[in-house]
């Protein structure tokens, strides 16, 4: 009797508690619209947060129950938000395609490594621990974090820095999130031409640590006729929205670091007229 007890509360507990659990799903339970998995199952499951939300499943919830704009999955394209505008009854609006690009061109030609690095082989603990190896601080680190994070097959390492296949990039910004030096940049698949460089080193010492960096100098803002960069921090910039892709500026950039072709220092740029 003195073993029976015990088991006997136990079980009288458990059945009450299953009894209340059953009770408070059937009358505490949340109505589910069924649309948000349809909507779901119709993006293409990347969790990119390209969309500016958690992932997919917060994206398909927000576009059912708050009639966010369809257009905002740019891994998905055009035809996912066709898809979703048709099932939702939206207005559709086609989506701004994307592309991202690495902002350094630091390559083992141009640039140089100034120790024998043997800790974690990935980019992050490189930069962490003893803030890159190579001898400008603001370069690519090699390693492939960015690579490794792609779900498209877009990046590789090609003579020691990343590097975008355009082909098949979708602009979804995953590499440019694991990046541990901000090198790589989300914007419009329509932009040509960009500056292959994030160092904000005085131009004498980038001269010293890098053939192909930034050095300030100028040249490309006064030669713009669309004021479309500007030098801040000894760095060109360059606003897509105003570019033009007139290739002015990669004529007179004297270290050929604003660019077209990440890894190919020298560009092609037919004279105006």
């Amino acid at each position: 009797m003195a073993i029976a007890l015990p088991v006997i509360i136990v079980t009288v507990v458990g059945v009450f508690c299953g009894v209340l659990l059953s009770v408070a799903d059937k009358y505490m339970a949340v109505p589910v619209d069924e649309r948000v998995s349809e909507v779901r199952a119709m993006l293409p499951g990347a969790n990119c947060g390209a969309c500016g939300f958690a992932g997919c499943d917060e994206y398909a919830e927000k576009l059912v129950n708050e009639g966010v704009k369809t257009n905002l999955c740019t891994p998905g394209g055009a035809g996912t938000a066709q898809n979703i505008s048709a099932f939702l009854g939206a207005e559709f609006e086609d989506v701004a395609a994307k592309t991202a690009i690495v902002c350094c061109a630091g390559t083992i030609q141009h640039t140089q490594y100034v120790m024998d690095y043997q800790g974690p082989q990935t980019c992050e603990a490189c930069n962490y621990n003893y803030q890159g190896r190579g001898s400008c601080s603001h370069g690519c680190l090699g390693f492939g974090d960015c690579v490794i994070v792609c779900q498209y097959g877009a990046m590789e390492i090609v003579n020691g820095i990343a590097k975008v296949d355009k082909s098949r990039c979708t602009g979804c910004g995953m590499c440019a999130k694991v990046c541990p030096n901000a090198l790589i940049k989300i914007v419009p698949a329509s932009s040509e031409v960009f500056v292959a460089c994030s160092s904000t080193d005085r131009g004498a010492f980038t001269r010293k640590v890098c053939s192909a960096g930034c050095i300030g100098c100028k040249r490309c803002e006064k030669a713009c006729n669309f004021d479309a960069i500007t030098i801040t921090d000894n760095l060109a910039s360059i606003d897509p929205e105003k570019c033009t892709n007139c290739g002015e500026c990669v004529k007179v950039c004297p270290t050929k670091v604003i660019r077209v072709d990440q890894c190919q220092p020298q560009i092609n740029v037919p004279d105006a007229g």
